[in-house]
């Protein structure tokens, strides 16, 4: 159940492809406003990836199409990327980028408000990103799994949002999907397994304003809330270290 657990020398390893991916967002940061169209988005790293001897993780898996994940919106995650979707005021957008750095992953993914952003989208953007970081904090050895869940629960509840259920985190490493899954709402069965030294993982929640249900779009991969409500994902690689935990897709200083 816990396969993806690592050495120290590995984890040196994935701590450049974290920050490969970290600096990718830097580098697409600026471009992210009105105008520009998901699928500019998508070259820009595609281009920035290349440039830095890396690959993206998601094109070609399973069939995917493109570099990276662009959610706007209604979209809960893994929408397509394209020329003719053009991000406008008021929008938000997630960004999922996967890259792989001789032979390791890096897995994050950041929201952007797209200028004038209604109050409750900004509240839900944020909200996301609290119960992100408050989940990271209660990571270290011997923590049951199962607290991820129970932590980011506590944070978003009080805001009115829900929990996507569909969706969750999982191992990483030398392979982008492994075991454990991460649940981002609390299930008793992940109360006997806890974290070890060098296990590693992702932590992606998925909050919406209204229903946590979604629905797939015809090509397959956008998955949209069934009410047409908004929804904000932000995501981190994380590895458990000897006293605590360590977010690899952050920039090394």
């Amino acid at each position: 159940m816990l396969s993806s657990v690592y050495a120290p020398k590995d984890f040196k390893r994935l701590r450049v492809s974290g920050d490969l991916v970290a600096r990718c967002f830097d580098y697409i940061t600026p471009h992210i406003r009105a105008g520009i169209s998901t699928g500019e988005i998508d070259r820009m790293v595609a281009e920035f990836l290349h440039a830095n001897g890396a690959r993206s993780s998601d094109l070609g898996y399973m069939g995917y199409p493109k570099h990276i994940c662009t959610s706007v919106n209604d979209v809960i995650v893994h929408g397509i990327p394209n020329d003719n979707e053009i991000l406008k005021d008021g929008d938000i957008v997630n960004v999922d980028l996967t890259a792989e750095y001789h032979g390791f992953h890096g897995d994050a993914s950041r929201m952007f408000m797209i200028g004038n952003v209604s109050p409750r989208a900004r509240e839900l953007v944020q909200t996301c990103q609290d119960a992100l970081n408050a989940a990271i904090s209660i990571c270290a050895p011997g923590v049951p799994l199962s607290e991820i869940g129970k932590t980011i629960e506590a944070v978003v509840k009080p805001h009115g949002f829900s929990i996507s259920r569909d969706f969750v985190g999982h191992g990483i490493g030398k392979v982008m999907h492994d075991d454990p899954q991460i649940y981002h709402f609390y299930d008793k069965m992940w109360d006997k397994v806890k974290m070890v030294p060098g296990l590693v993982f992702t932590i992606e929640p998925m909050i919406n304003t209204g229903s946590p249900k979604c629905k797939i779009d015809a090509d397959g991969w956008t998955a949209r809330t069934v009410d047409g409500g908004l929804s904000a994902q932000w995501e981190h690689t994380l590895g458990i270290t000897e006293d605590g935990v360590i977010i690899f897709t952050e920039k090394m200083v």
